[in-house]
């Protein structure tokens, strides 16, 4: 059964910044910035470099995802939408879902990476188990 509605699609498509929690190995929480799209029911994000919050996946996938949307609600409450699931990391592929993110998040026709031969990468790909937050996905 798909867990993102389709109001949080639409968040998650947005362009909005997403923050990423992941587990560090003493327990604590990591917190990242990352550009997120969809990829069927799963939410990506593309990494040229074997970052700590990778590393964090591969050892614990659980993570947690929270996107402000830019609205307010009709009670004065700034909308966000959290996601909780479990994340892989998929190597190479990173080139080219970056430049697919990049239009949405810095415009059509930019290219990013800016380099002319990037590596390949990494897709960290999450499973959503659950969402909330303030916004039509939570309402009760």
């Amino acid at each position: 059964m798909a867990v993102l509605t389709s109001p949080a699609r639409d968040v998650i498509a947005s362009g909005q910044l997403a923050h990423l929690v992941t587990v560090n190995a003493d327990g604590s929480p990591q917190t990242s910035v990352v550009w997120v799209g969809l990829d069927g029911d799963e939410i990506v994000s593309g990494h040229l470099g074997m970052r700590q919050k990778l590393r964090n996946v591969k050892r614990d996938p659980r993570v947690v995802l929270s996107l402000e949307t830019g609205h307010r609600n009709p009670m004065g409450l700034d909308e966000y939408l959290v996601v909780r699931g479990t994340a892989r990391v998929t190597e190479g592929g990173a080139a080219e879902l970056l430049q697919r993110l990049a239009d949405v998040y810095l415009g059509p026709g930019t290219k990013f990476p800016p380099v002319d031969d990037p590596p390949p990468g990494y897709v960290l790909r999450i499973t959503p188990a659950s969402i909330g937050g303030v916004g039509p996905w939570a309402e009760r």
